[in-house]
C-alpha cells in the first residue's frame, strides 16, 4: 500500500512524502524535494559573471573571466554532488533495524544503517530557527555501557527540517 502527501519545508519549498507499507513489520518513508531551480541557478551564475566582468573592466586581465567560468562550474558540480539532496528514504524493518538513504542530485547515494538493538526511542524534537520553532524526527541511541542513558541523537530527514506541515 502506498500514499503520498505534500508539505512545506522551513523555507516554504514544496516537499512530497511517500509512505509505502510492504508488510506489517516493514515500512518505507521517502521525502522528495523539487529539482534544482533554474531561476536560482541563473541568478547565481549571472552574479558571479557580472562581478567577474566588473573586475575585468577594472584590471583588463582575461584570466578573471576564465576563472569566473571555472569557479562557477566547479561550484555547481560541488553543490550537486555534496549538498543538493533530491530524496531521503527511511526504511524501517521492526526486527532488524533502520536504514537511512540520501540520494544527491549528482546520483551519489549515502546510506546509514542502525541496528534495532541500539535504538532507545524515536522522538520528535524541536529547535528554534530564526524566529520559528521547527520540529524534526530524531532517533535516540542507547549508550553501550549504560543502556538507560542516551549516547547519541541522530536526526532523520535532516536536509529538509520540516517546519510548517501544511498539507
Amino acid at each position: 500500500m502506498e500514499d503520498e502527501q505534500s508539505f512545506s519545508d522551513i523555507s516554504g519549498g514544496r516537499l512530497s512524502l511517500q509512505r509505502r507499507y510492504y508488510t506489517q513489520s516493514c515500512r518505507e518513508f521517502c521525502l522528495n524535494c523539487p529539482r534544482l531551480s533554474l531561476r536560482s541557478l541563473t541568478a547565481v551564475t549571472c552574479t558571479v559573471w557580472l562581478v567577474a566582468y566588473g573586475l575585468f573592466a577594472l584590471c583588463e586581465n582575461s584570466m578573471i573571466l576564465s576563472s569566473a567560468i571555472f569557479i562557477t562550474l566547479i561550484g555547481l558540480l560541488g553543490y550537486l554532488h555534496f549538498v543538493k539532496i533530491d530524496q531521503e528514504t527511511l526504511l524501517i524493518i521492526d526486527s532488524l533495524g533502520i536504514q537511512m538513504t540520501s540520494s544527491y542530485a549528482s546520483g551519489k547515494e549515502s546510506t546509514t544503517f542502525i541496528e534495532m538493538g541500539k535504538v532507545k526511542d524515536i522522538v520528535i524534537n524541536e529547535a528554534i530557527y530564526m524566529q520559528k520553532v521547527i520540529y524534526y524526527l530524531c532517533i535516540l541511541l542507547k549508550d553501550p555501557l549504560e543502556p538507560q542513558e542516551i549516547s547519541q541523537v541522530v536526526p532523520v530527514f535532516q536536509t529538509y527540517s520540516v517546519g510548517d506541515l501544511a498539507s
